[in-house]
Formats: C-alpha cells, structure tokens, sequence
C-alpha cells in the first residue's frame, strides 16, 4: 500500500522535475500507474520504486512512468473556432507584416503536441491559407514530454476517430488513406520536425526562441499555479514581438501572465507580445 506521506513524494518529485501537478485527489490515477510500472520490472515494494526513479542516474523509467502519467486526447482541426481565428483574422496580420518586411519566415510551436494531430493541422491551414506557400521558409517544431506519443506522431497514421473532424476535400488532399487508417502524406509531414521537450526544464526552454506562433492547448490544466506561471513566462520569451499564443478553451492566460497583450481581433480575445 502507498501511503500519503510516500505519495506526496512521489507527486513532489514529479512536480520539481516536470511541473505536473498531481493533488491527493489524484492518488487512485497515480497509484494505478506506479503498479503498472513496478509490475513490469517485477518490483513490489512503493520504496524500492521510488528509490529507482529518483535516485538512478539513468532516468529512462522515470520518464516511462511520466508517459503513463500524461493523458493524451486529442484530434484533427480539435477546438475549430480558435483554429479559424488563427487562420481567417490572425495569420494574415503576420504574414502582412512580414512580407512589409521583406521576412518569409514562419515559425509555430505545437508545445503540448501529444500524438501529432495538432502540428499536422497547422501544417494545412498553412498549406491552404498561403497565398503562395512554397515562398515560404515554414518550420513547426511539435513537441511533447511524452515519447510514446511522439512516436506514434512521427508515424503520422491515425483511426477514424483522429480524424473525424477533417473536411472532406482535406482527406482527399493531405491523406493517404490504406487498411482502414489516414497516413498523413509527405507534404504535410515534411513541414514538422518532432522533439521531446519538458516544458519545466529551463534550459531547454531558452534555446526555443523566435516563434510567431506557440500553440499549447489543454495542457496548462496539469500543472500548479506556479509551475504554469513559470512555464508561460518561457513562452513569453520564446515569442517574436508581435507573435501569439494560443491556449485551450478552458486556460486563461491573464490569470497567469499580463506580460500578454490582449486584443480583440475577429470578434475573440487573443494575447499576443508587444
């Protein structure tokens, strides 16, 4: 049995090395996740896992355990409204001004991208909202904590369920579609490079920089008060000036951060740098 006093250091750990949040409340998810993981090494004891974890110098199980700990759901064009503000009102200011500038470079991070569905998505709104897109020196880094997701993102092949959101002409122009599943094709593919990122991890997060647009929705939930004003203020300096950050429905980043500007552009408040 795990006790609290063991739980509050198990949740302590993984709240000072990733900023996941993981309250009393949480236990039965958390303990379920710990049995699955000491069963698999033939571990019984709540002690000897936690000394594994947190003490060997070797931390490919504590980031095992992590997978298993973060929930993924998501699919294509998820939470439209904000994707169409993105794509009719907002994009087109950027790209304006960037081509003002004589400036062809678009940067987007997926910071939360889970198994892929969100960068792909991007990525066709790019292709289909560009005037001339091939013009373009587009790059959108898709990142995760979690390298199960991040390889099955790579893959790119998704079941209906994925997809139920796509247009119809989009599955015809950016899917492959073989057995039953939707392969994501090359175009589309070629336009995401994926990594895993820890968004707690300081240093890392300093060499993620010049960004038109982040992208981290329904993520923010998962951590504390502090650990999400600490992640969002690395945001704010991965961000160009005059660059946006999105966050999901249910997040709001003034209660985090006024470093954001807000403004109402297409009928929806938006937090941009200024």
């Amino acid at each position: 049995m795990l006790t609290d006093d063991l739980y509050k250091k198990y949740v302590g750990y993984v709240f000072n090395k990733t900023g996941l949040c993981y309250e009393l409340n949480k236990k039965y998810f958390v303990v379920k996740r710990i049995e699955d993981r000491m069963a698999s090494l033939g571990i019984k004891d709540f002690k000897e896992y936690y000394g594994l974890i947190k003490f060997s110098e070797d931390q490919t199980e504590f980031y095992k355990l992590i997978n298993d700990l973060t929930i993924n759901e998501t699919y294509f064009f998820r939470e439209f409204p904000q994707l169409q503000n993105f794509a009719e009102d907002i994009l087109p200011l950027v790209v304006k001004k960037k081509q003002e500038e004589g400036d062809y470079n678009l940067r987007l991070w997926s910071a939360a991208c889970s198994s892929g569905e969100e960068p792909y998505t991007l990525a066709i709104i790019l292709s289909e909202m560009l005037e001339c897109p091939q013009k373009w020196n587009i790059e959108i880094t898709a990142s995760d904590i979690n390298t199960e997701v991040l390889e099955t993102a790579k893959i790119g092949s998704y079941e209906e369920r994925s997809i139920r959101e796509v247009p119809l002409e989009y599955l015809s122009r950016y899917f492959n579609i073989r057995d039953g599943k939707y392969k994501i094709n090359s175009k589309i593919s070629r336009m995401v490079e994926f990594k895993r990122i820890n968004l707690f991890d300081l240093k890392k997060m300093k060499s993620m920089d010049n960004y038109d647009f982040i992208f981290c929705r329904n993520a923010l939930i998962y951590f504390s008060n502090k650990s999400r004003e600490i992640v969002v203020n690395s945001f704010y300096n991965s961000l160009n000036r005059g660059g946006f950050i999105f966050l999901g429905h249910s997040e709001s980043i003034g209660r985090v951060s006024s470093a954001f500007r807000a403004e109402k552009i297409g009928g929806i408040i938006v937090h941009s740098k200024y």
